[in-house]
């Protein structure tokens, strides 16, 4: 029997053998009065346990093993941490063992004892070959649990997102002006351009926009130098006019440009060239002052994407999508998309970042409100669960679905999944 020790331990974790006349491989009486907590650190796999062996009562750790001779494969017996292991729960007790202090480690074998429909259901799942594990059979959830596995990969992901913020916060000396400038900046990347917008946002300091605010020309100049478009001389009055102005800015403040080459075109509709985000971008930059406070205490979703309707983009780019190169006449604002991309990857995540940092729940709780009331977005990760048969309508779901996708479907983490471990606990 070719078993993990992740298996085993959901086993143990969920109480899934046979509790009644429990006994250790010597005899020995055992009731399990709690499992303990499961250890993600080094050190034994859970803590906290408590048991009672032969009518003692024992508070301590327990280890899980798939036999017991990994005791000694694995240095315990030499161990002093392992000293407080009150139980070892392997699937075949193949050596007795002893810890670092010479005493014998009671043992549960659970080979004998634990639900065969379990490893039915878990061979079910990891052995597909469909998008992910359970897609033949997640429309069989209970919509409570479905929810509820919803719920906690959401605050998962914003949580994991806003460690990134607090180390750009601590970058930028506790700016939260800049922190989130640079959060916008690159979510006006989408995907595509996602990582040269964030090279964009690095290759100076984002406190620059404030200096500039009040001279749209010098922002404009600002961002497009330092994206690398204002290398050449240029015909067009605009992009001259720019140049220049880099040039005085780049000589004032010691700016280096990006390689140009970094941004991407192809395959690209011309509303979305790098050069039309960039005047976007630059143009949300010159229309609000305390931009960071303006999202924070905006009252509601309208009144956020109101910060991101009707920028004053500079006329160029009404009959360009690059400089020099003219186009039919187009509005070039943000699509309600867009839009809504926007808000969630930059103002519900620094809204939910600025809650968890400063232990303000009421910000978090707003951030979480906003993505129940954006529609869900739309992309390959998200159809292969709509191929699943699942309605997802708003970007709460479909931001979970994103966590779930990649921290557990991906990785066949059907085990510390919410929903897997419904589905394997199924009879």
């Amino acid at each position: 029997m070719d078993l993990k020790e992740d298996f085993l331990s959901f086993i143990w974790q969920f109480r899934q053998y046979k509790t009644q006349d429990l006994r250790t491989t010597s005899g020995d009486e055992l009731q399990v009065l709690t499992v303990g907590q499961p250890n993600k650190h080094a050190g034994p796999d859970f803590f906290n346990a408590k048991v009672v062996v032969a009518g003692t009562t024992w508070i301590g750790n327990v280890e899980i093993h798939v036999r017991s001779s990994e005791w000694i494969g694995h240095g315990h017996e030499q161990d002093l941490a392992y000293n407080n292991v009150i139980l070892h729960v392997v699937l075949e007790n193949d050596l007795p063992v002893q810890r670092a202090d010479g005493s014998f480690m009671p043992t549960l074998e659970l080979k004998s004892i634990f639900h065969q429909h379990i490893l039915e259901n878990y061979n079910g799942l990891v052995e597909v070959r469909r998008p992910f594990p359970c897609h033949a059979q997640l429309q069989a959830v209970d919509p409570v649990v479905f929810h509820s596995t919803c719920s906690r990969m959401l605050i998962e992901r914003l949580e994991s997102k806003s460690s990134e913020v607090r180390e750009k916060l601590d970058q930028y000396k506790g700016d939260w002006e800049a922190t989130f400038n640079f959060f916008l900046a690159r979510s006006f990347g989408f995907k595509v351009n996602a990582l040269p917008f964030e090279v964009l946002a690095s290759s100076f300091d984002m406190q620059l926009y404030a200096k500039y605010r009040d001279a749209p020309l010098q922002t404009e100049a600002l961002i497009f130098g330092q994206a690398g478009f204002l290398a050449q001389d240029f015909n067009d009055a605009y992009p001259a006019q720019l140049r220049r102005e880099y040039i005085f800015l780049q000589q004032k403040h010691g700016l280096k440009p990006m390689e140009v080459s970094i941004w991407k075109f192809l395959r690209m509709r011309p509303t979305g060239f790098p050069t039309v985000r960039l005047a976007q971008f630059a143009a949300l930059m010159n229309a609000s002052e305390h931009l960071f406070s303006r999202m924070l205490h905006s009252s509601d979703l309208k009144d956020l994407k109101l910060i991101l309707c009707k920028l004053p983009i500079h006329s160029y780019w009404k009959a360009h999508y690059h400089f020099e190169k003219q186009a039919p006449a187009f509005v070039p604002q943000l699509g309600s998309a867009s839009i809504e991309s926007i808000i969630i990857n930059a103002m519900c995540l620094i809204t939910f970042s600025y809650g968890r940092i400063m232990d303000l729940e009421s910000y978090m709780e707003k951030a979480v409100s906003i993505l129940e009331q954006l529609p869900a977005e739309q992309n390959h990760v998200l159809r292969q669960y709509r191929s699943a048969g699942l309605k997802i309508e708003t970007a709460f779901t479909s931001q979970a679905l994103l966590q779930l996708n990649k921290r557990y479907c991906a990785n066949m983490q059907c085990l510390r999944c919410g929903i897997g471990v419904h589905l394997l606990k199924r009879t």
